[in-house]
């Protein structure tokens, strides 16, 4: 795969418009492996997110690729459970500003240890 396929660049560079593309390479069984049970999915995104940190990406930069996931999620994927319905429909009620303060709680969610 080449560098243009990466959302992040090698000078750690994020390129949030990639990430319908990325989440659209991911195979059904694997996105149903981490939105099939919530603790998984804040794992999967505790791992995404940590990495992002080592690469040097702002809590802004986090929070806007994770506006661009749940949006994904929220247009193209059905809950799994109680908290994916929960988050959904915050996601769809809220205007553009609340939707991206709840990328960064998703953010400082899943990097608080304590949950």
């Amino acid at each position: 795969m080449t560098e243009k396929n990466h959302l992040v660049n090698k000078e750690s560079e994020l390129n949030v418009n990639k990430v319908d593309d990325t989440l659209d390479r991911m195979s059904d069984e694997r996105m149903d492996d981490i939105l099939t049970n919530f603790e998984q999915f804040k794992s999967y995104l505790a791992t995404r997110v940590e990495l992002g940190e080592k690469l040097g990406l702002s809590e802004e930069r986090l929070a806007q690729a994770a506006e661009k996931v749940a949006g994904y999620l929220a247009a193209k994927e059905e809950p799994k459970n109680r908290e994916e319905k929960l988050l959904q429909e915050l996601w769809l009620v809220g205007n553009k500003e609340q939707r991206h303060e709840l990328a960064h709680l998703l953010v400082r969610m899943v990097l608080n240890k304590e949950n």
